[in-house]
């Protein structure tokens, strides 16, 4: 009787749990809501709404009527669209109860989907334009402090509201502002949503993603790109970026007598989606990178 593996029928909802956990930037994910599939499948809009204020009451006429309300979807094409496919020796699957299958996938999502999703997620931020972008030395927790309190006034001023902000830097700049332990410095962290400390590979304002295809870049994944800055901190009013994720892993495993290259048994991972920004909700978005 030919292998029968096939995954659970809970094998999405495991491989986005353990997705969720190992992703420093899931908090960031839109709800499903906010985006609308179109015709083509690489393509996604989402609204953009704009009120216009109010106008001088007239006895006579009543009420202006002023620019009312603008909202139009924009459209825009998947940015994201990386794959790969698992495939397990049908011994070595049996010799561990069928095991190896979920530990191949969990390997995948902990130390290839996550990390570079969270670095494109990061690269894509930092390419937005109109967002605040400043380059930054930070020495010390003091420093450090002092770039938060200047980027937190700046969202203030421009009105952007303190709920729903979330605060990314790195384990060794939070240590650094947290060993201060002044009520200055508390204050400032009691501010977020959220505070998120990102490993300092995945924290660069550019990447490159390899086609996995030949030559040097037949490894897959990722790399900073050569004019890539590291980042210093990052901090995201979450209504203000657009982040949607769509994983899509295979329906069923190929058996491994319906493999011709091996006896092996094949599941297919992928993942697709896109990374942008509210045009008019750019003050939203605070970035300081060396």
């Amino acid at each position: 009787m030919p292998n029968q593996i096939t995954l659970p029928k809970g094998i999405q909802t495991i491989l986005d749990e353990v997705y969720r956990k190992a992703a420093v930037t899931s908090v960031l994910n839109s709800s499903p809501s906010q985006i609308r599939p179109t015709q083509n499948v690489h393509e996604f809009c989402y609204p953009q709404m704009e009120v216009g204020g109010l106008g001088d009451y007239d006895r006579a006429s009543g009420y202006t009527s002023n620019s009312g309300v603008n909202l139009v979807w924009k459209t825009v094409e998947a940015d994201y669209d990386r794959g790969t496919k698992i495939m397990v020796d049908s011994m070595d699957n049996q010799e561990s109860f069928d095991l190896a299958f979920g530990q191949a996938a969990n390997i995948l999502m902990r130390e290839h989907v996550a990390p570079e999703g969270d670095a494109f997620t990061f690269a894509k931020i930092a390419a937005l334009d109109g967002i605040t972008n400043n380059t930054d030395t930070i020495d010390g927790g003091e420093q450090f402090l002092e770039a938060i309190l200047t980027a937190t006034t700046e969202m203030d001023e421009d009105e952007v509201p303190e709920e729903q902000r979330y605060l990314f830097t790195t384990s060794t700049l939070l240590k650094s502002v947290k060993a201060l332990d002044t009520t200055k410095s508390r204050e400032a962290l009691d501010g977020f949503a959220g505070i998120v400390k990102v490993p300092r590979g995945r924290f660069n304002t550019a990447i490159d993603l390899l086609s996995g295809r030949d030559g040097d870049e037949i490894a897959g994944g990722w790399k900073p790109s050569e004019l890539s800055k590291p980042i210093n901190f990052l901090i995201v009013h979450k209504p203000a970026l657009i982040k949607f994720d769509r994983h899509i892993a295979g329906p069923t495993v190929i058996p491994a007598d319906q493999n011709p290259d091996a006896d092996a048994d094949i599941v297919k991972y992928r993942k697709y989606g896109v990374v942008d920004g509210y045009q008019n909700k750019r003050a939203g978005i605070y970035l300081s990178h060396k």
